[in-house]
């Protein structure tokens, strides 16, 4: 039987190393924007820990991958016409490149088909077993094939033809009879619910779904099916001392952050437990409640932190193939670029409720934000018309003093000088919109600073004091957006990357501790490469052919002559 002294005695250390989980996606359809979703923002708590851990710390590590086996599987890929080994594969390259694109700079990518996974599976079913939390036993119940798992009544409902479905996803359910293997949940309840409470009451996090796996913990946990007779499901890890039966698909897959972590070996314990596993809502119950429970039953120490996260609607309606609403990340990025697309997804996304994604709004927070409020303010400074020696140009003492007794001068300098700890808080809070906001304030007001001071005015005089103005409010500006460059590389790194260069900041002076406001006291060349970080999209509608145009314009002109 557990004991409370697990979570007192391992639970106490202060955890040096960074390891960051996204679910692995399974595999029964190509990606879409909610798996990107997912992926984003734990690549963005990855790169916010690489850049303000210090490097004795030890290690950042993030995992991501695809979920292969289970009956699903093994229908899409008669479906689709192949074998189940070349359906896997092309579906989760697919990821792979998605991923890629988007600059998900994952540490491993695992898919369940690996061999290395398979003896990890192997491996913590003996653990189980070894706990005596298994035992065999019929087992009869309603089977959701699209979400692979069993549901009580209490999760049924019965859509407009009568016929049994899955309350939460809508899904059809089948009445299953099989001999299992269970799983002595009930005997973890107690421990699970003491775990979720961990962490002074941050384990799980936003906080409402925390108080969502305390409710379901109120009710008494049944013990669960945890294989499949393997002439229904042959497409699995077999159990390893029954091969008659393959591993059930929820916990053949929750395995996998054991297997990144290098598990069974016992060198795993010094990358794990993971730090904080970032997931859907859809799956909080496997993550909160299973997982939890076979760990513990293995004697493992639990996750540190779940970070749980909504969905995306479209246009207010719920994403679904049947009505052909789903959106393909790489078609948007197409428009959009892959920067643009993942500062959309974390500009708006809150973990708490769902978003709800617009091309409308894409368009015009892009173009507002990226190409005009920050974009534009680089171009100025940058630009042949102000600066015409391309220079990053030391700040003189005495214009600076003068320029502090303007008042957009003063609001943009306290602005800056809040700016770190106030995005540094909302990053380890995840609230990734407010880390945008703070950074998007700032420049809002450097764009002030730059309006109210009018260096164009001064590039016209000869006086030497209104040309070390001048280089005053370009550098002081160029500081803004040195800080705003490196505060945004886990939201943007791409854009980050290219702005930094720009600036001629070398990759060294680039973490967070390098957010010290730092005034230059001479003059550094910037970079010779393009200025433009990122351009106005134009809605689709309105890019037309030129010469299509003066074609379509004939036409009217025949008339008027013929007329």
């Amino acid at each position: 039987m557990v004991t409370r002294w697990i979570f007192s005695r391992r639970f106490s250390s202060q955890i040096q190393h960074s390891f960051v989980t996204t679910p692995i996606f399974y595999v029964n359809a190509a990606p879409h924007i909610g798996h990107l979703y997912s992926s984003v923002i734990a690549d963005a708590i990855h790169r916010f820990n690489q850049i303000t851990r210090p490097a004795e710390s030890g290690d950042c590590f993030l995992s991501t991958g695809t979920d292969e086996h289970g009956l699903k599987i093994q229908q899409a890929a008669i479906k689709h016409s192949t074998s189940t080994e070349d359906y896997c594969d092309a579906i989760s390259t697919k990821y792979r490149e998605l991923f890629g694109r988007f600059q998900i700079d994952y540490s491993r990518f695992i898919r369940t088909t690996d061999t290395d996974h398979r003896q990890a599976v192997q491996a913590f079913w003996r653990s189980l077993a070894a706990s005596d939390s298994i035992y065999s036993a019929s087992y009869s119940g309603w089977y959701c094939v699209p979400d692979e798992t069993f549901l009580t009544d209490s999760q049924l409902k019965e859509n407009e033809r009568g016929e049994k479905c899955s309350l939460e996803s809508g899904h059809p359910v089948e009445w299953t009879e099989e001999e299992n293997y269970m799983f002595r949940l009930s005997r973890y309840q107690d421990d699970v619910r003491h775990w979720v409470k961990g962490l002074e009451g941050r384990r799980i996090q936003p906080d409402k779904f925390g108080r969502i796996l305390l409710d379901w913990l109120e009710e008494p946990l049944p013990d669960i099916s945890i294989s499949r007779p393997m002439n229904r499901v042959s497409w699995g890890v077999p159990v390893p001392s029954d091969p008659s039966q393959s591993v059930y698909v929820w916990l053949d897959a929750l395995v996998n952050y054991l297997t990144v972590a290098g598990y069974p070996k016992e060198s795993f314990h010094t990358r794990w437990p993971p730090t904080v596993q970032v997931l859907g809502k859809d799956i909080l119950k496997f993550h909160g409640i299973y997982w939890p429970a076979f760990l513990l039953a293995a004697q493992i120490e639990p996750p540190r932190q779940l970070l749980v996260h909504s969905h995306w609607t479209v246009d207010n309606q719920k994403m679904s193939k049947s009505k052909q609403n789903v959106v393909d990340p790489n078609e948007r990025a197409e428009l959009y670029t892959y920067e643009g697309l993942r500062y959309f997804l974390l500009r708006e996304g809150v973990a708490h409720s769902d978003g709800n994604y617009s091309d409308t709004k894409v368009l015009r927070i892009l173009n507002s934000e990226l190409a005009d409020t920050l974009g534009n303010l680089l171009s100025r400074c940058c630009g042949k018309a102000l600066n015409a020696e391309s220079l990053f140009p030391a700040v003189d003492r005495e214009a600076l003093d003068a320029l502090k007794e303007i008042d957009a001068t003063k609001r943009m300098l306290e602005a800056l000088e809040e700016m770190p700890d106030k995005a540094s808080s909302h990053y380890k809070n995840y609230n990734f919109y407010l880390v945008v906001d703070t950074i998007v304030h700032l420049l809002h007001t450097a764009n002030n600073f730059f309006e109210t001071t009018a260096p164009w005015k001064l590039k016209k005089s000869d006086n030497p004091a209104d040309r070390a103005k001048l280089n005053t409010i370009l550098s002081v500006t160029m500081e803004v957006l040195r800080q705003a460059g490196i505060a945004a590389q886990p939201i943007v790194p791409g854009l980050s990357k290219q702005l930094l260069d720009k600036l001629q900041i070398v990759s060294t002076a680039r973490r967070w501790n390098d957010l010290q406001v730092s005034f230059r006291t001479q003059d550094v060349p910037l970079s010779q490469d393009e200025c433009i970080l990122f351009r106005r999209i134009m809605p689709p509608a309105q890019k037309t052919d030129p010469d299509q145009s003066r074609s379509e314009k004939r036409p009217t002109k025949k008339k008027k002559q013929a007329a």
